[in-house]
């Protein structure tokens, strides 16, 4: 047993409580969610996991990542639905990844291609965020942005999962059963901690919309430091 969950858990503490300090995320703890900044948001996602589930798919025969190939997990197509939402039909033609995002999803095509092992590192960082405070983060988007139940909030729903919580139990059991030295795990948990700072880097570039919806007082007000670790939203349980 490699301990890997528990590992990653633990090395990204830091990089996790700075994730939900950008000034971006903050405010979408409390309730400020500008449309306009979301909806980039969700386009940068579509791009990320696009990557993601290309690299896996092209794996899933790998000895280690085939072990972690879960397709219930994927997002792009519900990615898909909810830029149908807020962009219309065309929405392929009005969508485009930010510097940051391109830089992150360049980092995971290289993974993929060149270092499988790391991969984890990115599926860990995204999917276990999603499980774990997918819920919450749908709710406030939902009072936030006035929107009905299944509009624009398809990201968060995971349909073939029924009971997250137990997923989530055998998604780690399965990550700790790898064969998995303690280099590479090392490794894997510094790819984690990139992995949050190339989220932080595309939630940085979302300010600026958000900044001139609510003004630079109300942001300031709203991204005053919180409590250390008081939602614990991104590998939460």
């Amino acid at each position: 047993m490699s301990n890997l969950a528990s590992k990653l858990r633990e090395g990204t503490k830091k990089a996790h409580t700075m994730a939900e300090n950008t000034g971006f995320i903050a405010c979408f703890l409390k309730g400020t969610v500008e449309p306009t900044s979301y909806r980039k948001l969700v386009a940068n996602l579509y791009f990320v996991y696009s990557a993601m589930e290309e690299e896996m798919h092209n794996l899933h025969e790998h000895p280690v990542l085939g072990q972690m190939y879960f397709p219930e997990l994927n997002r792009k197509a519900s990615l898909e639905k909810d830029l149908t939402y807020y962009f219309g039909k065309q929405w392929k033609e009005q969508v485009a990844p930010s510097e940051a995002a391109q830089a992150y999803v360049a980092r995971i095509h290289a993974v993929g291609q060149q270092d499988p092992e790391l991969m984890i590192a990115h599926l860990y960082t995204r999917y276990m965020g999603d499980l774990s405070g997918g819920q919450i983060l749908k709710k406030i988007a939902q009072n936030a942005m006035n929107l009905a139940d299944g509009q624009g909030t398809s990201f968060y729903e995971f349909d073939q999962i029924p009971d997250e919580k137990a997923f989530k139990a055998m998604y780690r059991q399965t990550m700790d059963s790898l064969p998995i030295d303690d280099a590479t795990a090392d490794r894997i948990v510094a790819e984690a901690n990139d992995a949050f700072g190339m989220n932080m880097k595309m939630f940085k570039e979302l300010e600026g919309n958000l900044i001139k919806a609510i003004g630079i007082q109300l942001f300031n007000l709203l991204t005053r430091r919180r409590n250390r670790g008081s939602t614990e939203l991104a590998t939460a349980e």
